[in-house]
């Protein structure tokens, strides 16, 4: 019944659903109406609202695209091949790559949530190696197994709450830091991480579709493999000289890229060694960086590999601004903070955190950042909470805040299973050369992001 249901889903999405960049421009109408009817802004304060925001995750983008490519170039290296090799041969039957795509991608999230491209990596080659899989399938469940960031050590609220001088103490919004303990070592969060642990692999096991005919990888790919394609070593000898030259001798050098990735280690040691697990962004596509000349050895052979890895990231070049300048109409018409207000007017010491969790998972749609969301809605938030909470000692105060920070975080990362926003970061590896679009994965998700939802809304309401 449940895999019926789940292809019924698959239909619905791959008959209504448009491209994820015409989701996007229908967002940013939606958002400019709403700023025009609940907002009063005119006309012009939205397109300029617009324009502000456009340009803000420019910077983000860049990240996104670099974290692809460097993770990528890392498995097409020679050490990750025989990796990826010895895991084919344990993994035989598409439940087993279902199950193991679902498991390790959980734990590769709460590392960080940026180590969905390896689960990616990984997934797309078990199922060039294992035969009936269904690949839009197995994307659903690389992209599935992502929502357990939030609870994880890359959850980038609960890391600014804890973050000196952050911008909500600057504000004077808050008095002082809020320690992990009361977010990532809560019970709550271990209770969230236990449950999805548990119930996310036997949901997508019981959703798994029987049938693969036509929608295994090689059935999908817009053409042919090239047999023929030279491996990253050939095409690096054949772009040098048939005689010694000292050109190829540097670019064939195994000393610059010992020199430069003996500097890229000894920074990242420093970095943890004086910034604990200060697990973000930069620092991870650093380490990628570092470790693929590595791996590759000379400079040549590391370049062909980026280029390689380079090839699909176009969506994400021309999408991103576009998300930004929602979130820009958001920001600069007072959306944001309206919305932050809903809490104060509606909720009350036992319903706050829930109303947190519901504002998280809708501005998601509008604002698919987990750190761009609470910029913007956060405050509001935290100032709600500490209006319902008045006259509670600082302790407690503390504490639900805190509550009501992470079941936002909650919220934001649940409703990405119907945003495909973040898929930008996995399709780029995963449908290279690939016909297939966001509308035939999302499907997948509807039921899994319904029953998760109502378990995560229990635990926020009811876990002490």
């Amino acid at each position: 019944m449940i895999e019926r249901l789940g292809a019924t889903f698959t239909d619905l999405f791959k008959k209504y659903m448009p491209d994820a960049f015409v989701f996007a421009l229908l967002l940013t109408f939606g958002m400019a109406i709403t700023a025009m009817v609940w907002m009063g802004s005119s006309p012009v304060d939205i397109l300029k609202a617009w324009y502000a925001g456009f340009w803000e995750l420019l910077s983000f983008g860049m990240q996104m695209v670099l974290l692809i490519i460097t993770g990528y170039a890392i498995a097409l290296s020679p050490l990750a091949e025989r990796g990826i090799n010895w895991l084919s041969m344990r993994i035989r039957s598409p439940k087993s790559v279902y199950l193991s795509i679902v498991l390790i991608g959980f734990m590769l999230s709460l590392v960080s949530w940026g180590w969905a491209v390896i689960t990616a990596i990984l997934a797309r080659e078990l199922a060039s190696r294992v035969k009936e899989v269904n690949y839009p399938f197995l994307i659903a469940c690389v992209y599935f197994s992502g929502i357990s960031w939030t609870c994880g050590l890359s959850s980038s609220i609960p890391l600014l709450l804890n973050t000196e001088e952050n911008y909500l103490i600057s504000n004077g919004i808050l008095s002082g830091t809020i320690a992990t303990d009361l977010t990532l070592g809560s019970w709550l969060n271990v209770a969230m991480m236990g449950m999805l642990g548990i119930i996310g692999p036997v949901l997508m096991m019981l959703l798994r579709p029987k049938e693969s005919v036509g929608k295994e990888l090689k059935d999908l790919l817009s053409r042919e493999p090239d047999k023929g394609e030279l491996s990253i070593s050939e095409a690096s000898l054949q772009m040098s000289h048939s005689f010694p030259t000292p050109s190829d001798r540097l670019n064939n050098s195994r000393v610059i890229i010992c020199i430069i990735g003996a500097m890229g280690l000894s920074y990242s040691v420093y970095h943890f060694m004086t910034k604990g697990l200060d697990l973000n962004l930069n620092i991870m596509i650093f380490i990628f960086l570092t470790l693929g000349l590595m791996l590759h050895q000379t400079p040549m052979r590391y370049s062909i590999a980026m280029t390689r890895s380079s090839t699909n990231v176009s969506p994400i070049l021309f999408q991103f601004p576009f998300y930004a300048g929602i979130m820009g109409i958001m920001t600069y018409t007072g959306i944001g903070a309206e919305i932050g207000q809903v809490i104060a007017r509606h909720a009350d010491g036992s319903s706050y955190a829930l109303y947190a969790y519901a504002l998280g998972g809708i501005v998601n749609f509008a604002i698919p950042s987990a750190g761009g969301e609470f910029a913007v809605i956060g405050p509001s938030v935290i100032e709600a909470v500490q209006q319902i909470g008045a006259g509670l000692p600082a302790e407690q105060m503390e504490a639900m805040i805190a509550r009501a920070s992470l079941s936002l975080a909650y919220g934001e990362g649940l409703t990405n299973l119907l945003q495909p926003f973040f898929l930008l970061v996995i399709l780029p590896i995963m449908g290279a050369g690939i016909r297939i679009q966001s509308r035939d994965i999302m499907g997948y998700l509807v039921l899994p992001f319904c029953i998760i939802c109502l378990l995560q809304i229990l635990l926020v309401l009811y876990m002490p």
